[in-house]
C-alpha cells in the first residue's frame, strides 16, 4: 500500500550542541515524500523522501542564512536532502529500522532510522491515514559540512552529532493514483 506524507501534520526537526553547554533547534518547513508499507512482509517496504533545505527554520534569520551559506548547506548548489531506503526490518511490536541512502550536499551515506508505527485511523473525509515517529543522527561531518570554530575554553562552537526526528502523518495514495516520484 502506498502513502504519501502529508505535509500539514508531519514535522522535520534537528537539534545539535551549541558552545558545549547548549542545545540548538531547528526545523524544515518544505517537504515531500512517499512510502510504501507491506503490513505482512515488512522487508517489501520502502521509503523515499526529500527536503528543501532552503525551508530551514531555526527562530533566527541570521543563523538560518548562515546554514543557507557554502559553510554549511550551500543551498544555492544543494538544494535538497534526499533519503532513499534499501531496506526495512522489524524490531520489535509496531517497531522498525529503515536503513538506506541519505544524501546532503551530494554525499551519500547509509544510516539507519528507529521507527515506531503509531497506527491508523480513517479521518473525517474517508481517507485512511497512519502516523509514524522516527528518529536518527548523523555527524554533520560525514557530509562535509565541517565549518567550525575553536573555543577558548576547549571544544567547538558547533557540535559533530545532529540528532534527527520526524513525526511524520501518512494519507493512502489510492491505487489508481500515483504518487510523483
Amino acid at each position: 500500500m502506498s502513502w504519501k506524507i502529508d505535509p500539514s501534520h508531519t514535522s522535520i526537526e534537528f537539534s545539535v550542541k551549541h558552545m558545549v553547554i547548549t542545545t540548538v533547534r531547528g526545523s524544515f518547513g518544505s517537504f515531500a515524500g512517499e512510502i510504501k508499507i507491506d503490513d505482512n512482509a515488512p522487508s517489501a517496504s520502502s521509503v523515499q523522501g526529500s527536503i528543501d533545505v532552503a525551508s530551514i527554520d531555526t527562530g533566527d534569520k541570521d543563523r538560518e542564512n548562515h546554514l543557507k551559506s557554502p559553510d554549511f548547506f550551500d543551498v544555492e548548489n544543494y538544494p535538497q536532502i534526499a533519503f532513499r531506503s534499501k531496506r526495512v526490518q522489524p524490531a520489535g511490536k509496531d517497531e522498525f529500522k529503515v536503513t538506506g541512502d541519505l544524501t546532503i550536499k551530494d554525499v551519500t551515506r547509509e544510516i539507519t532510522w528507529n521507527v515506531t508505527d503509531n497506527g491508523r485511523a480513517k479521518d473525517p473525509w474517508g481517507n485512511q491515514r497512519r502516523a509514524l515517529s522516527a528518529s536518527t543522527h548523523i555527524s554533520r561531518k560525514d557530509f562535509g559540512i565541517t565549518w567550525n570554530v575553536a573555543l577558548e575554553s576547549g571544544g567547538w562552537l558547533v557540535g559533530d552529532k545532529v540528532n534527527i526526528n520526524a513525526e511524520v502523518q501518512l494519507v493512502e495514495v489510492p491505487e489508481t493514483e500515483t504518487v510523483p516520484a
